[in-house]
């Protein structure tokens, strides 16, 4: 897969332009989340979540969708995904 390599902290872009296929896509994506402006900088909450590796951001969402803490999670790389413990 080719976003195994853009698994670290402050690789938001990249590694969703991996994962779209396109670094338009990916920004249009992140503006549509309210990650990035228009203008291509980030916004807090995009700074935030750039700070945060991968695996990092899989457990956000899952806390996010499903409640408890990250370390209730485990995370799988090959699908990105966390799922309880």
């Amino acid at each position: 897969m080719a976003t195994q390599k853009h698994m670290g902290r402050f690789s938001l872009l990249k590694r969703l332009t991996a994962q779209v296929g396109d670094e338009d896509t990916a920004r249009k994506i992140l503006i549509e989340r309210g990650h990035m402006t228009k203008s291509g900088r980030l916004t807090i909450e995009g700074m935030k979540r750039d700070t945060m590796t991968a695996e990092e951001r899989a457990k956000d969402r899952a806390v996010k969708r499903s409640g408890g803490e990250p370390a209730d999670y485990v995370y799988d790389p090959a699908k990105n995904y966390a799922r309880r413990r």
